[in-house]
């Protein structure tokens, strides 16, 4: 599985989280201790959020310990908000266009995890996105997929619900078309402002996520696996959470999947998979 950190707060630099801890994001591409796989070598990429409402965006298929380029650009951008991400490949080639973040306009999503039976599935979750969705798909992963179906449920608008009806919708799809659900998924998201990061698995084996205080007070990191020893500043963040983190501070709410109101026509792409 996958491995990725994020951040929100006073600004840093983007090595504070990607390159100079004693357990960061590159030494978990090669080493990951909580995770299925140790190694997350099929590529890697950072999304981070500055003067402008767009966020930057640097990927490649390169394995992380190996791209001088990611430990130059994090030793030298500073951002406020920023999600890192190391691949390990569950679904779609090992090519750019499958590396997270994922962007679209003003957001930015990543995920860790693996959606069962994607193949089966894939088109009737297609089928449910607006043209401008359908053709903003450039890869062939099932998270580039579960973050267009959030945007065409309102992502943008009610972030968390979208989310909600997202993962419900694919569950739903899946119950009809394979007799099974599973998902399991720890993915993290913002607008540039907000940042917002779940954890949820139909089964008792839901994707490892933790926070901890960082830097100035207000300050908080989200990641797949603790950065370093300090045991008692890392806080697992328990199954079916979603986390928020805004000028607020840190809060937490139940995380649980529901029925989205498709209306009659994509009630029929429902019918259609049954």
């Amino acid at each position: 599985m996958c491995r990725w950190a994020a951040y929100r707060g006073e600004a840093i630099f983007l090595e504070e989280l990607v390159t100079s801890p004693a357990h960061s994001l590159i030494e978990q591409s090669h080493c990951a201790t909580r995770a299925k796989t140790a190694t997350n070598a099929d590529g890697f990429g950072i999304a981070w959020y500055g003067d402008r409402p767009e966020p930057g965006r640097f990927r490649d298929v390169l394995p992380a310990w190996s791209d001088c380029n990611l430990k130059s650009l994090a030793r030298q951008i500073r951002s406020p908000l920023f999600l890192a991400h190391v691949r390990a490949a569950t679904h779609g080639a090992t090519r750019r266009d499958n590396c997270h973040p994922f962007v679209h306009d003003t957001w930015s999503f990543m995920h860790n995890g693996q959606i069962d039976n994607f193949d089966r599935i894939r088109r009737p979750m297609e089928g449910m996105l607006d043209d401008e969705y359908f053709h903003a798909r450039v890869g062939t992963t099932d998270s580039e997929l579960l973050f267009l179906l959030a945007l065409q449920f309102g992502l943008k608008e009610r972030p968390l619900a979208a989310m909600r009806e997202a993962v419900g919708f694919v569950e739903q799809i899946s119950l009809r078309m394979t007799g099974t659900a599973r998902i399991r998924l720890t993915a993290a998201f913002s607008d540039g402002n907000t940042l917002y990061a779940i954890r949820y698995s139909t089964d008792e084996y839901a994707p490892t996520l933790y926070a901890a205080p960082m830097g100035p007070k207000g300050s908080y990191c989200l990641v797949s696996e603790p950065l370093n020893d300090e045991v008692d500043t890392w806080v697992e963040i328990p199954a079916s959470s979603a986390v928020i983190l805004s000028d607020t501070g840190l809060d937490a709410e139940e995380f649980k999947p529901s029925a989205p109101n498709l209306g009659l026509e994509r009630d029929r792409v429902v019918a259609m998979a049954g």
